[in-house]
């Protein structure tokens, strides 16, 4: 394994890779994935960082943890800036840290998840200018945000829109989804009491309704914030836990990636 670092405008972001060894010619190439921690756009979730990249790690990919700035620093598109910048710099150095540049995912929990589906949302919106390489060619959701409207997690919004209204309207992500929108594997607790179900629901409706691939899982148990849902991360949930295996096997199949 390798450790490395990079920045994203004022992110920090932190990579682990996997070696590259002559013997193993068939891991000469790997997809990736990036990590966007939960948090309420406010702080970042210890057991949405490391634990996830493992998991990731052991299916064969290389892992990159994004630090994205949150609190007062969250709102005016920032941490979407940063993490279009990250995914345009994995794709830039992709031959060098051994990756597929046109097998890139990024995966967010909670607001994390808010963030991912902003950048699905806004990757060629002209207004934003965050270029065609920012484009990830999956997205993994969990538990995500994605109503500042009904249904919204409120604390994730303020910090996020800074309770601009026209922000407010812009971050509503269902009102601008469109075809364009990465392939998409989602999941979320039935028992979430922070962010309800029917954010996620109206992004799968209007995923379908743009024809956007689409994997969907609602489990009937699994209250919120709850990532790989092991005793590791304090947050033992069998049923839940099953969405690390089903998307394994959904991401790999999009990728034709076999570890």
């Amino acid at each position: 394994m390798k450790l490395i670092s990079f920045h994203a405008g004022e992110a920090e972001v932190r990579g682990i890779l996997q070696d590259d060894y002559e013997t193993l010619k068939a891991h000469k190439v790997r997809p990736a994935v990036i990590i966007c921690p939960g948090g309420a756009y406010q702080w970042r979730s210890p057991r949405e960082k490391d634990p996830v990249a493992l998991e990731f790690l052991s299916m064969g990919y290389q892992a990159f943890i994004l630090e994205y700035t949150c609190g007062e620093k969250a709102s005016g598109f920032r941490p979407l800036r940063q993490l279009a910048e990250a995914v345009k710099t994995v794709r830039n150095r992709a031959e060098e840290w051994h990756i597929d540049p046109q097998k890139i995912a990024v995966l967010g929990f909670s607001a994390g998840g808010h963030l991912a589906a902003s950048l699905g949302t806004f990757w060629n919106d002209p207004e934003l200018d965050l270029g065609k390489d920012s484009r990830p060619d999956a997205m993994i959701l969990c538990y995500p945000v994605i109503s500042t409207k009904e249904f919204a997690h409120e604390e994730s919004v303020r910090w996020v829109t800074g309770n601009d209204p026209a922000m407010k309207e812009k971050m509503h992500l269902p009102a601008h989804v469109t075809s364009d929108f990465p392939p998409t594997f989602m999941w979320h607790g039935g028992e979430d009491a922070s962010v309800p179900v029917e954010n996620s629901l109206m992004l799968a409706v209007r995923l379908k309704e743009c024809k956007v691939p689409l994997e969907y899982h609602l489990f009937e148990t699994g209250v919120h914030g709850i990532s790989t849902c092991t005793q590791e991360v304090e947050t033992p949930e069998e049923s839940c836990r099953q969405w690390v295996s089903l998307c394994r096997m959904w991401i790999n199949r999009r990728f034709n990636y076999v570890p």
